[in-house]
């Protein structure tokens, strides 16, 4: 059941409160140019620290201050909405800082001015913004529109993580809260076990989806069309691009950027689906997806910051809607703070344990073999 804090509002006169709030989700990709502006006038290495700790230390805080927002969109209001484009130009819009910022830091990277501690936080500023860039690229995917979908692959070129692109929308999103699917995290798995696990094993699905695609209408996979390669060369061409305009020196930097990038989306899938699993109905299927399948947050700050991605059982149900309707339901299980603050927390494997296991078991009343659990534990 969804949660609509103003049920008293005729559907007619309903709008939507926090509409001047959602260009701040653009202060990401403007983050590096403060801490360009900071370096400059000799911040010293702690100014490219500046963007990891507003992201995860002063968001997390503000969301704390503020609290949750619950408020729904009615039915009714749901059509406007969508068709608004103000909604859609500003994810439009994340692209081009995302891309200004990555060039900006390239040129300061191959200045070779940098200590060891400003190198660290360069590579980390520019993995943040790619990695938020993920989600911008997520929210973009799902759409019909041709050009959203192209700018999805866009959004992901910089960190390297195209065949996202694939396997989110045909391979997690079918088997999302299930052990099949490399992307749901289980009961008793660390962060750092997930990792290699997803990473590769979203990789290997992805080029399985899509070749198949083409093989079975007989088809060779090795063409354009092939959206795993077209995505990977964006990628080249991006690398090689800078790689020119800046040397060899800035490829191991975009290496290393990209890696930050995908494991901050890696992460972020760990705590959305940890641990819950969709149960096998009679016929042996998985039941439907339904809000119960992912962990929520209705934190005011990250999901503005976020495009609403912590309405994550809305968006499973239905993963076409724009993220300026996802709704609240009460059946969702209740993260105990934003992305921001879980994110950190996940990297952590004994606090997230002692935060997490126990939400898990409470939602399925104690009955352990109703989870997504780790096989050794399991044993």
């Amino acid at each position: 059941m969804a949660v609509d804090a103003d049920v008293t509002v005729p559907p007619a006169a309903w709008r939507d409160r926090r509409k001047p709030l959602w260009p701040l989700a653009l202060l990401v990709p403007a983050l590096p140019f403060l801490g360009f502006a900071v370096w400059r006038a000799g911040g010293g290495a702690w100014a490219w620290w500046l963007t990891p700790a507003i992201v995860f230390g002063l968001i997390p805080v503000i969301d704390v201050l503020l609290g949750d927002d619950r408020q729904n969109p009615p039915d009714e209001a749901v059509p406007r909405l969508s068709a608004d484009g103000y909604y859609r130009w500003l994810t439009y819009l994340y692209l081009p800082a995302q891309y200004a910022a990555l060039v900006l830091c390239c040129a300061v990277w191959a200045r070779d001015e940098l200590t060891v501690a400003s190198a660290a936080g360069l590579v980390a500023t520019v993995g943040v913004v790619n990695g938020i860039a993920i989600n911008t690229a997520h929210e973009l995917g799902h759409k019909r529109e041709r050009v959203e979908r192209w700018l999805s692959k866009v959004a992901l070129a910089p960190a390297g993580y195209g065949h996202f692109y694939v396997e989110h929308n045909r391979g997690h999103h079918v088997r999302v809260a299930t052990p099949e699917d490399p992307a749901s995290s289980r009961l008793g798995e660390s962060f750092w076990a997930f990792w290699p696990r997803t990473v590769w094993g979203s990789l290997r699905s992805a080029w399985r989806l899509e070749t198949g695609r083409f093989r079975i209408r007989g088809r060779s996979p090795w063409t354009h069309r092939n959206d795993v390669l077209n995505a990977w060369v964006m990628t080249l061409t991006l690398y090689a691009a800078l790689t020119l305009a800046f040397g060899p020196v800035a490829l191991p930097f975009l290496v290393l950027q990209a890696v930050v990038g995908f494991s901050l989306l890696e992460v972020v899938n760990y705590l959305e689906h940890y641990g819950l699993a969709r149960q096998r109905t009679a016929a042996g299927r998985y039941e439907k997806v339904d809000p119960r399948h992912s962990w929520n947050s209705d934190r005011t700050v990250t999901n503005v910051f976020l495009f609403q991605l912590q309405r994550h059982s809305d968006h499973h149900a239905n993963p076409l809607r724009r993220y300026q309707t996802l709704r609240s339901f009460d059946t969702s299980p209740q993260l105990p703070a934003g992305y921001a603050t879980m994110i950190v927390v996940a990297l952590v494997p004994p606090l997230w344990r002692r935060m997490m296991d126990h939400r898990v078991l409470a939602h399925y009343g104690g009955d352990r073999t109703r989870a997504n659990v780790r096989p050794a534990a399991r044993r």
